[in-house]
């Protein structure tokens, strides 16, 4: 079944979500990841891919404090880039975190929110 606001481009990557893994997609050729999703792989112009489940465990490559520009947020949304294990980045955001506690190179895991319906792949800071 295809959602409101997903088609069949990224259908793939929603599956994962709804499985909570977060997916990437690999070169079926020469096995390059890449996010976002791209139709050809820039390494060797294949047209085959994959879905790979990234392990789920990264670092903290920059980082926002997003603020909404007429109303106040209830808790701070800090946007960040993760770079991921597997070597790429994505954007998504740190969850259960102050922002004070917050820095580049900081090591998260995967972990999933449900915002009214929608359930997103967000960030947890891994706390020693």
């Amino acid at each position: 079944m295809i959602r409101p606001g997903i088609d069949r481009g990224n259908q793939w990557f929603w599956d994962g979500v709804d499985r909570h893994q977060l997916l990437i997609q690999r070169c079926a050729s020469c096995g390059t990841l890449r996010m976002p999703p791209a139709p050809m792989c820039g390494a060797c112009q294949s047209l085959e891919w994959e879905a790979h489940p990234a392990a789920g465990r990264g670092t903290i490559h920059s980082w926002i404090v997003s603020q909404h520009p007429t109303e106040t947020d209830a808790l701070p949304r800090i946007v960040v880039l993760v770079e991921l294990e597997e070597g790429v980045r994505v954007v998504s955001n740190v969850i259960d975190a102050d922002p004070a506690d917050v820095d580049n190179e900081l090591p998260v895991e995967l972990a999933f929110a449900t915002y009214e319906d929608v359930t997103l792949p967000q960030f947890r800071l891994v706390r020693s």
